[in-house]
């Protein structure tokens, strides 16, 4: 008989690896972690507040202005306001030319106006100032209607503008305002339309 050999089921024998480990890393970050307060906006729909500025009425140049307003907020981009103000109009120019003829007496040089607008929040966002501060701010238009007095006559309004709105604190903000107020005079004799311009600066507070 032929001699043969047997085939052996023993498994494999296998070396493992020994390998360095290097999930570690070799210089381990310092990470400094900065404390940030979250701003903490009171739920609440109306702001009451006052503004300062300059109302230029065409004829009578521009001078100081103060008002008062009511802001509604309707859904966090629509809002609906009520402004009360008051400035007093100065000399025309044929009262300058003239050298003392008076259109108007001194109590109706006194203008009143009040609008209701309605409003629209453009660009919601936050605002940076220096590297430690940010508040929530937006952009906005305006539009509304409403009655302007001055020289014993009442003028309907309409008021179209723009304006900033920053939130100083949790319960108080800042605005920035530009608005035109159109309205038909004929105190000159003539009826025409006048677009009179007004620049404020004011403070709200939210309840």
């Amino acid at each position: 008989m032929w001699p043969f050999h047997r085939k052996s089921h023993r498994p494999p024998q296998t070396v493992e690896a020994t390998d360095t480990d290097t999930s570690a890393p070799v210089v381990e970050p310092q990470v400094v972690r900065r404390k940030v307060k979250t701003p903490k906006i009171r739920n609440s729909n109306f702001e009451v507040g006052g503004d300062l500025g300059v109302l230029s009425v065409e004829d009578f140049g521009a001078n100081g202005l103060a008002n008062a307003r009511v802001i509604y907020h309707i859904t966090e981009d629509i809002f609906a306001e009520g402004v009360y103000g008051e400035s007093r109009l100065g000399l025309t120019s044929y009262e300058r030319l003239s050298g003392g003829s008076r259109l108007l007496t001194d109590a109706q040089r006194r203008l009143r106006y009040y609008t209701l607008d309605l409003g629209y929040d453009l660009f919601p966002g936050e605002t940076y100032v220096g590297k430690r501060h940010t508040y929530n701010s937006a952009l906005y238009v305006i539009a509304g209607v409403g009655a302007t007095r001055f020289g014993s006559a009442s003028h309907f309004t309409v008021t179209v503008g723009g304006g900033y709105r920053m939130l100083l604190t949790d319960w108080m903000a800042a605005h920035v305002d530009v608005r035109g107020h159109v309205f038909d005079n004929s105190l000159l004799g003539t009826t025409r339309t006048s677009n009179n311009l007004e620049g404020t600066l004011g403070i709200t507070v939210f309840f």
